[in-house]
């Protein structure tokens, strides 16, 4: 999902009228909606996204940071002691058929990542490198690789704290692990707090995980094919998306596990193509990502600039810390919670190291960015917020643009990759919405169904209008559950240590066995 309030009111238009006069009324009636909206949630989205004072730095974005840093450092660095044990989870070694859950390790993988991988990899990327420069980058692969710490501590916690049901469904994720765990701790509190995560959960689902997308969606097809209404789009993918979830969490497990390895594939392939066809520039262009992540090359704000648009881009790209991914592994097949935990820390590794990276790397290396030949130092635009672009682009026209230069058709694959994206963003994120709505309102067909039914009349509404102060909202909302998941993950991160130091013992000394399957 992916997902900053920085770029995305730009990315936002409106959608086609079938006439002039309700053209004119469709605007008049979106900027009055607007309006009042902004100014009621306005303080809130503030609260979220404000920096530190006399910086531009969020506030937001250094409580994520600092988190992935103390469970890199309490976990004795587990992302990089257990990455081989990882890799063989997913490959499915380890794995027992007869385990409790829903879905395998590999599909429960897709199902998070699908729910980060989208416009933040393409948009959000052209944005910090733009603003940042190439030193963003490094800062970037900094905090993704710290940020897999987090993943891992919530995704551990949210099996351990699951509810299995009689008919083998799941219900797990923060909500359920901070009651759960403060009640086991003894502390107070902890259904205050799970209530609160779980509307913020549901208010990001909506928005970000669901509105946004669609609109994006309509977008990138109009621009393609023509301009026509939004509510078409729409209504295709809210059937398309029902069809889907109305199955449940292994109806999207199903479609996730094919859908994220092809759109990946397909991305990083046209990456990989660009970067082969300038192969020469490769080690320059890596250079330049180490000498502005230390210097800034002249880019606004210096290697300062930097080091906040590759935080800020990380934190926003794979979610670590949201709590998200921990609703989605909680549905896993398998009776040792330490297991998901593993599984989960690959998500910030693939999402921003290497997705993330490739963007960045095909935007350097396409020299789209404007270099002094005097100093060697990138120029400013006019306004000196950012670098002056080859054609003045920024954002997704920036990485399209940089793509194109090496690919021409490379805009249409873009096309096919956001709406991809779009379309598995909204399938996770109904799953992350929906297991809130049950927290609150309870387990049942009926429940599901109503928020099912919800969840795609969202999407027709987000694919027709033009909503900025609504996406702001619930982009606040997603980070705002960041807030309530870390503050509990400090007092529950030593139940985490317990389950790491236990399984530890087991594998080393072969208690834990392979699977032939």
């Amino acid at each position: 999902m992916n997902k900053t309030s920085t770029f995305w009111l730009t990315a936002l238009g409106a959608a086609a009228a079938s006439s002039p006069l309700a053209a004119q009324e469709a605007v008049g009636i979106d900027a009055r909606v607007n309006e009042i909206f902004a100014n009621l949630t306005g303080p809130f989205v503030n609260l979220i996204f404000a920096p530190f004072p006399g910086t531009s730095f969020p506030w937001i974005v250094m409580w994520l940071v600092i988190a992935a840093t103390i469970f890199t450092f309490y976990f004795g660095f587990v992302q990089f002691r257990f990455f081989k044990h990882s890799v063989q989870l997913v490959k499915g070694d380890y794995s027992d058929p007869n385990d409790a859950g829903e879905v395998s390790h590999f599909q429960a993988l897709a199902t998070a990542l699908s729910g980060t991988v989208g416009l933040g990899n393409i948009a959000g990327v052209a944005v910090a490198v733009g603003i940042g420069g190439p030193g963003a980058t490094f800062w970037m692969i900094l905090a993704g690789l710290l940020g897999m710490a987090s993943k891992f501590t919530e995704c551990t916690l949210g099996v351990k704290y699951r509810n299995e049901y009689p008919d083998g469904t799941v219900s797990g994720g923060p909500m359920y692990y901070i009651s759960k765990g403060f009640s086991e701790l003894g502390l107070p509190g902890g259904k205050i707090l799970a209530v609160l995560f779980s509307v913020f959960c549901i208010l990001g689902a909506l928005g970000g995980g669901n509105m946004f997308q669609a609109n994006q969606a309509h977008a990138q097809i109009s621009g393609i094919v023509g301009d026509y209404p939004g509510w078409i789009t729409g209504i295709i993918f809210a059937a398309v998306v029902f069809a889907v979830i109305v199955g449940g969490i292994k109806s999207i497990a199903n479609v996730t596990e094919k859908v994220v390895p092809f759109m990946g594939l397909l991305y990083v392939g046209a990456a990989l193509i660009i970067l082969i066809v300038n192969y020469d520039k490769i080690g320059w262009a890596f250079g330049q990502i180490f000498a502005g992540a230390f210097t800034g090359l002249g880019v606004a704000g210096g290697f300062v600039g930097a080091l906040i648009q590759g935080f800020k881009r990380a934190a926003f790209s794979n979610e670590a810390g949201v709590g998200s991914a921990a609703i989605a592994h909680s549905a896993v097949k398998t009776k040792e919670p330490i297991t998901e935990g593993f599984v989960s820390l690959l998500e910030p590794l693939i999402d921003t190291v290497v997705i993330c990276t490739m963007t960045a790397l095909v935007i350097v290396i396409s020299q789209q960015l404007i270099i002094d030949p005097a100093t060697g130092n990138y120029v400013l635009n006019e306004a000196g917020t950012a670098i002056a672009t080859v054609d003045g682009n920024s954002g997704v026209s920036l990485t399209s643009a940089a793509f194109a230069s090496g690919i021409s058709w490379f805009p249409y694959v873009l096309a096919i990759a956001v709406v991809l994206f779009a379309f598995s963003t909204m399938i996770s994120w109904s799953y992350y919405g929906l297991k809130a709505w049950t927290y609150l309102f309870g387990e049942g067909k009926t429940t599901e169904l109503v928020f099912k039914v919800i969840f795609c009349i969202f999407i027709v509404i987000g694919a027709a209008a033009s909503l900025g102060p609504v996406i702001d909202f619930s982009d606040a909302a997603i980070f705002a559950m960041a807030v309530v998941n870390i503050f509990c993950l400090y007092f529950l991160m030593k139940l985490v240590k317990k389950e790491l130091g236990s399984y530890a013992a087991r594998l080393q000394s072969g208690e834990i066995k392979k699977f032939t399957h």
